[in-house]
């Protein structure tokens, strides 16, 4: 894998208009589970490919659990109303074949607000419900989470977790050139794809500026759509290629998604 730069990701944010979403994602923790390729067979169309990489002499495959709280999820022209709500996204890291763009494939989202029904039912996302619970503790002064722990009870992907944090502690990225060419690959997709409930092909993008993350130690997880579905078992849950964290950033979501034809 040849290295890369944020700075050649990094580009001034698009206009929001129309019903375009500003949100504020606290809690966001990025953790990503290095397997064996054959396991996301005939998951995603030819179009694309997984973006894979070398570790310990291996071809691997990376998948990411990203929770987080929504917090002041508004629309950013109509900026009156406010939501807040718990949210947990599962993706693949892949290339689009077409564009040659790193992206990322989403297996779905479990989301703990009424307002689910949009994403849902107007625009056949798979998103389903859950009861989101976070359990945090942040020094301000050290800049490190004191506890992290976060429940979902939901049918589609019950999951806990917890994590630690040390002080000081360096970021290490396993099989990435250098430790910039993992914060691009694992921090800034813009662009997802996800097969819609439908069975349609659908795409949306997102804006952000450069994340400011830390690492995190995985003490605990039990992720129930990555046991099911058989892409990471139990075992191996409890071991995590790497955990990634930041208190609270800020994303751009362009609304609605887009079917592709």
């Amino acid at each position: 894998m040849d290295s890369l730069k944020l700075k050649d990701f990094i580009h001034p944010r698009p206009v929001p208009k129309g019903i375009d979403v500003l949100c504020k994602l606290q809690h966001f923790a990025i953790i990503t589970y290095a397997v064996e390729p054959s396991r996301f067979d005939g998951l995603f169309p030819d179009r694309f490919k997984l973006d894979t990489l070398i570790i310990c002499g291996e071809e691997k495959a990376l998948i990411s659990v990203v929770p987080f709280i929504d917090v002041d999820f508004t629309s950013a022209v109509f900026t009156f109303l406010k939501f807040t709500m718990g949210q947990t996204n599962y993706r693949i890291y892949i290339i689009d074949k077409e564009t040659n763009e790193r992206c990322v494939w989403f297996l779905g989202t479990t989301l703990d607000s009424w307002t689910l029904a949009v994403p849902r039912f107007c625009w056949n996302l798979p998103w389903y419900s859950g009861e989101v619970k976070f359990d945090c503790e942040y020094d301000e002064t050290k800049r490190i989470y004191r506890k992290y722990k976060m429940t979902t009870d939901a049918k589609w992907a019950p999951a806990n977790v917890e994590l630690s944090q040390e002080e000081g502690k360096p970021i290490e990225l396993a099989g990435f050139p250098d430790t910039e060419t993992g914060l691009v690959y694992l921090t800034h997709p813009l662009a997802g794809f996800y097969h819609r409930r439908d069975g349609k092909l659908g795409t949306y993008r997102v804006w952000h500026k450069q994340l400011e993350v830390s690492t995190a130690n995985l003490k605990s997880a039990n992720f129930g759509l990555l046991s099911r579905l058989g892409l990471v078992t139990i075992e191996e849950q409890q071991h995590a290629h790497s955990v990634l964290i930041e208190p609270i950033n800020e994303f751009t979501i362009y609304l609605p998604p887009k079917l592709v034809k």
